[in-house]
């Protein structure tokens, strides 16, 4: 089995997050490819489908929202998970924060299995203005999580096993 694992990234903390779940993933023994959402043009060779998305003002990266708008039928006929990141404080890892309304409309209409916010990573040097402004108001830092990754992308093989 080969697990798609697609991330829409500016800065490239989403990308480390990706790399994160398609590494737990193959600990597990399932074949997986990682990608930028906008390089993938077809997701039918693989038999299972992870996205990712940073959040930016409430709303996931434009390239994963392409990416499963451009392969919708196809993403509908495999398993399905979905992943965003962005909180750049602790709330990602003291609750669960559920997916924003554009993210839940697609597990909706895509029948995804699940989803989870990571906590986000902003440090000098990102691009944008807006990520200057909480730069400059000394609110960056990295809130990843990479044990609750691993454990979610654990959660995600287990199902894939026993397909």
């Amino acid at each position: 089995m080969t697990v798609l694992v697609a991330y829409g990234t500016t800065n490239g903390s989403t990308a480390r997050i990706a790399d994160a779940v398609a590494a737990a993933l193959r600990e597990r023994g399932l074949g997986t490819e990682t990608r930028p959402a906008r390089s993938v043009t077809d997701v039918t060779r693989y038999e299972a489908v992870v996205v990712g998305g940073a959040l930016y003002a409430g709303r996931w990266h434009r390239d994963a929202r392409r990416l499963v708008r451009r392969h919708r039928r196809a993403l509908a006929q495999r398993p399905l998970w979905l992943f965003s990141s962005g909180p750049l404080d602790a709330s990602a890892t003291e609750r669960d924060i559920p997916p924003v309304r554009g993210v839940r409309r697609t597990m909706t209409s895509l029948n995804a299995r699940g989803h989870v916010t990571f906590g986000g990573c902003l440090e000098e040097g990102a691009r944008g203005w807006i990520a200057g402004r909480i730069l400059a108001a000394g609110k960056g830092g990295d809130f990843r999580d990479f044990d609750a990754v691993e454990e979610w992308a654990g959660r995600i093989a287990g199902e894939l096993k026993k397909r």
